[in-house]
C-alpha cells in the first residue's frame, strides 16, 4: 500500500474515532440539557399549580393546567419527595401515547394534603434531538468525505516530487554519465532526501569508476604475463629433448595458466555484467547461432561417443551475439563435459523456449548452490564459473533459467 494511502486511511479512522467519539457525547449533552429545560418547565407549572391552589377556593381536582396533565390525589401522607421522571403522555390532539416527563410532589391546603402530578409530551424535545443528531452526521459525513478527497486528490501535488525522486532512483544506471538530479520541491525533507541521494551517488558512481579501472587494470596486467607464459610454455612443449616426465609437468602448468586465463576472463565479464556494461545489442537468429556452436563442438562429441538429438526451430532474439554465444558455450560444454561415456544429448529450441538435457550422475545437482560462483563437482576441470556466467546473462536480458532432474537427465531450461 502506498505511503499517501496509509496516511488517508489513518487520519480517517483517527478523525472517525474522534468524531464518533464527540458525537456520543454531543448527544448525551444534548439530551441532558433538553431533560433539564424539561424538567424546569415543570417546576415552573407546579409552582403555578400550587400558588393557583393556595389563593383559589376552589378543589384542587378541578384545576386545569392547558392542555398537560395535572392530577391531584388527595392522601393521608404529610411528606412526599418530590421527584422528576419519565413517564408516557397521552396526547388528545393525536388521540396517542407519546414519550413524556412528569413531576410528583405534596401540596398541603385547607382541606388537607394532595399529591400532584404533572405530565408533559416529550415529543418536542425527541424531535429537536432527532435534528440535531441528523444535523450532526451530515456534518461528519461530510467532513470525512472532504478529508477523503483532499488527502487523495488534492495532496498528490505534494508527494510529486517524492514520486519523481523515486522514478530518477529506479532508472539510475551506474554506469552512464549522468547523474542524479532530483526534482525540487518547496517541502524541506524531500530537498535533504535528494541531497542526501545525490551525494550518495556521487560517492557511488566514483567507487565504481575506481573499481572498475582497478579491474580492467589488473585484468589486462594479468593477461600479458599470462601470454607471455603461455607462448614460453609452447615453445617447451615443442623442444623434442624433453623427456616424458618433463613434458607432462609443463603439460599440467599449461593447463593451468589456460585455466588462469579462462578464470581472468570469467570474473572480468561477470564484472562487467552486473554492472550493466555491455549494452550493444543486435538481432539474432538464434537457430542459426545454435547450429553453428554445435558443428564446433562435434569433435568433443565424438571423443565421448556421444549421441546427439535436436529439434531447433526458429527463433529470433535482440541481444548482444557474443552473451549468446557465451550462453551457448557454456550450456553445451557442460552437458558434454559431466556426461558419461556413450551418453545422450538432447536439444530443443521451440519460439522463447530452450532446452538441453544430457545423462549424467545419478544424483541430481543442488539447485540452490549451482548457479553460485565456484560451485563444480570434484572432478570438474572448469572455473566453476559457467553456470554463473549463464544465470547473470539471463538476469541481463530478462531470461527465466531453472535445472531439473529427471532420472537419468539433467536439463537446463531457458525461457527467453
Amino acid at each position: 500500500m502506498k505511503l499517501a494511502d496509509h496516511y488517508t486511511r489513518t487520519g480517517i479512522y483517527i478523525t472517525l474515532s474522534v468524531l464518533t467519539a464527540g458525537a456520543v457525547i454531543y448527544f448525551f449533552a444534548i439530551n441532558f440539557i433538553a431533560q433539564q429545560q424539561l424538567d424546569r418547565s415543570l417546576q415552573q407549572q407546579l409552582t403555578e399549580a400550587e400558588d393557583y391552589i393556595h389563593t383559589s377556593d376552589q378543589d384542587p381536582q378541578r384545576y386545569d393546567l392547558d392542555r398537560d396533565h395535572a392530577v391531584f390525589v388527595k392522601i393521608g401522607q404529610q411528606n412526599l419527595q418530590k421527584r422528576f421522571f419519565d413517564t408516557t403522555y397521552y396526547n388528545p390532539r393525536e388521540r396517542q401515547i407519546e414519550p413524556g416527563r412528569a413531576v410528583e410532589d405534596l401540596v398541603k391546603v385547607k382541606s388537607g394534603n394532595y399529591k400532584v402530578l404533572i405530565t408533559i409530551s416529550r415529543e418536542s424535545q425527541r424531535y429537536f434531538i432527532g435534528v440535531i443528531i441528523t444535523i450532526t452526521l451530515t456534518l461528519l459525513a461530510g467532513l470525512l468525505f472532504i478529508l477523503f478527497i483532499t488527502n487523495k486528490y488534492m495532496l498528490n501535488g505534494l508527494w510529486k516530487p517524492f514520486q519523481l525522486t523515486l522514478k530518477e532512483i529506479k532508472e539510475f544506471n551506474i554506469a552512464e554519465a549522468n547523474q542524479f538530479k532530483g526534482e525540487r520541491s518547496k517541502v524541506d525533507e524531500f530537498t535533504e532526501l535528494n541531497e542526501a541521494i545525490r551525494e550518495m551517488s556521487l560517492r557511488v558512481t566514483h567507487d565504481y569508476l575506481s573499481m572498475k579501472e582497478f579491474t580492467e587494470n589488473a585484468s589486462h596486467e594479468m593477461m600479458t604475463p599470462l601470454a607471455v607464459v603461455t607462448t614460453k610454455l609452447d615453445t617447451l612443449i615443442q623442444d623434442e629433448t624433453l623427456s616424458a616426465e618433463q613434458l607432462a609437468q609443463i603439460t599440467d602448468i599449461y593447463s593451468s595458466i589456460n585455466k588462469s586465463s579462462r578464470l581472468n576472463q570469467s570474473l572480468l565479464l561477470l564484472s562487467k555484467l552486473e554492472n550493466k556494461a555491455i549494452t550493444d545489442k543486435e538481432p539474432i537468429d538464434l537457430q542459426v547461432v545454435l547450429r553453428e556452436k554445435l558443428l564446433q563442438f562435434q569433435e568433443l562429441l565424438l571423443s565421448k561417443d556421444l549421441s546427439l538429438s535436436s529439434d531447433i526451430k526458429p527463433s529470433h532474439i535482440f541481444a548482444s551475439k557474443y552473451l549468446i554465444d557465451i550462453l551457448l558455450n557454456n550450456l553445451v560444454s557442460n552437458a558434454i563435459r559431466h556426461n558419461t561415456m556413450g551418453g545422450k544429448i538432447v536439444i530443443a529450441l521451440d519460439g522463447d523456449l530452450l532446452s538441453i538435457k544430457n545423462t549424467g550422475a545419478d544424483l541430481a545437482l543442488n539447485e540452490q548452490l549451482i548457479f553460485d560462483r565456484f560451485q563444480k563437482g570434484k572432478e570438474s576441470q572448469g572455473t566453476g564459473l559457467g553456470l554463473t556466467l549463464v544465470k547473470n546473462i539471463c538476469q541481463h536480458y530478462g531470461y527465466g533459467i531453472e535445472y531439473k532432474f529427471d532420472y537419468p537427465w539433467h536439463a537446463f531450461s531457458v525461457r527467453l
